[in-house]
């Protein structure tokens, strides 16, 4: 099984994973095992919560984490939107909680 842990940008929160989500990727790191992969989050999600001010998790594999000062105008709805920093947990390619996976094979 391969692990993924995905660092996103966009305007929106990551469980959404829109058409395009890929697009706004900065970075995918891919581990060998939970362990591994689940140290990485835990350092990324600690460096993200001392970052910014609000955060919200779903399913145990999106993480959501933004600030109030962080906004881009989309000339399309004609407002200024959230930016959203993403992180999402993948094993095989689906998202999924790797802390459950490292769980169950003890």
């Amino acid at each position: 099984m391969i692990y993924e842990v995905i660092y996103m940008r966009a305007d929106y929160e990551p469980w959404w994973m829109f058409e395009d989500w890929e697009k706004m990727i900065r970075s995918r790191k891919s581990f060998e095992s939970a362990e591994e992969a689940m140290e990485y989050l835990s350092d990324l999600k600690k460096e993200f919560g001392a970052k910014y001010k609000y955060k919200e998790e779903r399913k145990d594999c999106f993480f959501a984490y933004w600030s109030d000062a962080e906004r881009i105008f989309c000339e399309g709805c004609d407002e200024d939107l959230q930016i959203f920093h993403g992180i999402i947990s993948l094993a095989d390619g689906k998202p999924s909680s790797i802390t459950l996976i490292n769980n169950s094979n003890i």
